[in-house]
């Protein structure tokens, strides 16, 4: 009984075997005559990517893009203190920005008085820097190409709200030369740890200098600049990344590994390694929407300069935590409201105001004429008023 059932067993694997190659060998034979042979990629056509590919590519498609920004010194100013004073994270006094090569701060007007970074935007001569770049209202700035043309800044656009500038030169300056855009991405598609590239002007003298790194944190907020000068602004949500970013980095291009710039080279800090930071290139995309269509940064503008009360402090001063008003802007909406000097706001349309949440960062979300309920305490009182929201001055 046994040995019937293996021969059954073993007659049924013959039938299976023999009705698969009845279905399949004339298939197979028939792929064989046809002389059909799998591609054979020829060598110099296999593309291996690595991080040096991808560097090498980026640097030689958004490299053309990248420029150096450069205010000339006045025989006047030549001798004062640098007004750039702003990169985060530097003592009070430094300047983030060199004074350009071999200069020593003397009188002559052929030096750069400070160099920063940017890159074009547009073929009509659009370029994206810092606000802090070109901060000097006076000042008069050039602009050198990755090709050593050099072309007069003709207008500057300040964003109130954010460290971002946009300025305008003329391509006719240089016939026969063809500004190249740089391609924006999408910074709101960032990862922690994805591959990031930095160009720009190191130590203000050299040119198109390139670093790598990854993307270390998303959502940071730093304070940037000297708040004893006067000159500090809050960022929030900006990006933090290894890639080395030096004095005179700042207004450059961060990269993505397709070439495409995710953000604009801010800051660096002193106090550690491989820490700088950069505006996230939607929120320069908003600003470069919003001038195209107004010809101007139209922000909501309160009109307040003020410190933010932590909660220690608060409890320490027996007071609520929120935003202490240092100064009204006399003619602002903050002023025609009635809001004075030494008043706390703690919440704005119900949202209250912490060290997270401050309140750039809300009125950064409203419009232009939205009106806000605003609690502020004063006189060991809590009070209300409405207030709306002006557009803010282009500095």
């Amino acid at each position: 009984m046994r040995k019937l059932i293996i021969l059954i067993v073993i007659l049924l694997l013959f039938l299976g075997a023999y009705s698969a190659a009845q279905t399949y060998f004339p298939q197979l034979q028939q792929y064989l005559s046809s002389n059909e042979t799998a591609p054979i990629i020829p060598q110099g056509q296999v593309k291996v990517m690595s991080e040096e590919s991808v560097t090498v590519a980026a640097v030689k498609k958004v490299g053309p893009s990248v420029v150096t920004i450069e205010e000339m010194a006045s025989p006047q100013a030549s001798s004062q203190q640098l007004p750039f004073d702003f990169s985060p994270f530097f003592p009070p006094g430094q300047s983030p920005f060199d004074q350009g090569p071999g200069s020593q701060g003397g009188n002559n007007s052929d030096q750069p008085q400070a160099i920063g970074s940017g890159f074009i935007v547009t073929k009509d001569g659009l370029i994206v820097t810092n606000k802090h770049v070109v901060s000097d209202v006076g000042g008069t700035y050039k602009v050198i190409t990755s090709d050593d043309k050099t072309y007069d800044v003709k207008k500057i656009y300040r964003d109130p709200l954010n460290d971002i500038a946009i300025i305008q030169i003329d391509p006719s300056q240089n016939a026969g030369k063809t500004l190249v855009p740089a391609t924006l991405g999408d910074s709101s598609s960032l990862q922690v740890g994805q591959f990031a590239i930095a160009i720009g002007t190191a130590l203000g003298e050299f040119r198109n200098t390139v670093t790598t790194g990854v993307i270390s944190g998303l959502g940071r907020g730093i304070t940037a600049g000297d708040e004893f000068a006067g000159s500090a602004e809050n960022l929030s949500d900006v990006i933090q990344t290894s890639a080395a970013i030096n004095p005179g980095n700042s207004g450059g291009p961060l990269l993505n590994s397709s070439s495409q710039v995710i953000g604009v080279n801010t800051a660096v800090s002193q106090s550690g390694q491989d820490i700088g930071f950069a505006l996230p290139i939607n929120t320069i995309k908003d600003s470069l929407n919003n001038f195209n269509s107004t010809g101007q940064f139209n922000r909501p503008y309160l009109g307040v300069a003020y410190k933010m009360i932590s909660q220690d402090l608060a409890i320490a001063n027996d007071v609520p935590q929120g935003a202490y008003i240092q100064d009204v802007v006399s003619g602002s909406p903050a002023d025609s409201a009635g809001l004075q000097q030494g008043d706390i706001i703690t919440q704005v349309d119900g949202q209250h105001l912490t060290n997270t949440t401050d309140l750039s960062t809300v009125i950064s979300k409203k419009k232009v004429g939205d009106n806000l309920s605003i609690s502020y305490w004063r006189d060991n009182k809590s009070n209300s008023l409405n207030v709306t929201l002006g557009t803010a001055p282009n500095q």
